[in-house]
């Protein structure tokens, strides 16, 4: 009797002090931020290579470093993913807090030690989905959680691309674009009208907002641009995802789906 009551007390005080231990390792932050990059066939290597470069450029420049230390606790959580088929997703840097010049230099450094993959077909829904399940073991506690997507190419493998957009903005998560509109389309696969794709198709939640780039010297300033927004959530007017549209619902699911995208 006297052991059960010994036992009850323990578990009494111990179980309080685990929850409490559990919440207080959860490092607070101002936004837990995927960054979700192309790297299917049809971009090419120099376009990925300026990709990278552009990511690596942001972190490092004063832009972002003020943006991060200025927001309201002063740091964010960013992981940076590679994409391309439903098989094709890989997390080249994890989760990394970043509250200092030093913390985004090391971020921009591991950046720099690995070499983009590159595949066949383009998921965005994919991407999404993983996107989706990173957020939810971050290990953090953000007042925002966003997706940063960039393509150069509607989705053409996965399911619906709506769906997967609907079932983050369910969850609180705002999805921003970034859609690569370098080359004039050529192949069967390609759309001209990219940017509209993403703005009907792929964006969604309070404030989302795409940023094109059209052409290569673009890319830097266009990545340093969007991520200073995001990090600072600056209330500016941008398109968001609306019930009267130019892609339809029924356009944005069969957009890229003619036999297949190889990205030739």
């Amino acid at each position: 009797m006297r052991l059960a009551v010994v036992t009850t007390t323990l578990f009494a005080l111990v179980f309080p002090m685990r929850q409490a231990w559990a919440q207080k390792a959860a490092i607070e932050v101002d936004l837990a931020l995927v960054l979700a990059v192309d790297v299917s066939l049809s971009m090419d290597l120099e376009e990925q290579r300026i990709q990278r470069e552009g990511y690596i450029a942001a972190f490092r420049s004063d832009a972002v470093q003020t943006a991060i230390r200025q927001g309201l606790i002063g740091r964010i959580a960013v992981t940076y993913v590679e994409w391309a088929g439903v098989g094709s997703r890989y997390v080249v840097v994890p989760w990394t807090v970043i509250g200092t010049v030093a913390e985004a230099e090391g971020f921009a450094v591991q950046l720099t030690r690995a070499r983009p993959k590159r595949a066949i077909w383009t998921s965005i829904s994919a991407a999404l989905d993983l996107s989706l399940d990173l957020l939810r073991v971050a290990g953090v506690e953000p007042t925002r959680r966003v997706i940063d997507m960039s393509g150069d190419g509607p989705n053409n493998q996965g399911r619906e691309v709506t769906q997967a957009r609907d079932d983050a903005v369910a969850a609180g998560i705002v999805i921003n674009g970034l859609p690569l509109m370098i080359s004039a389309p050529t192949g069967p696969y390609d759309i001209p009208d990219l940017d509209l794709y993403y703005r009907d198709c792929v964006i969604g939640g309070p404030g989302a907002f795409m940023v094109p780039v059209r052409g290569i010297a673009e890319f830097a300033t266009a990545i340093r641009t969007k991520i200073v927004r995001e990090v600072a959530d600056a209330a500016v007017p941008a398109p968001r995802v609306q019930q009267a549209q130019a892609f339809s619902t029924a356009r944005c699911a069969a957009t890229g789906r003619r036999g297949g995208d190889f990205d030739p």
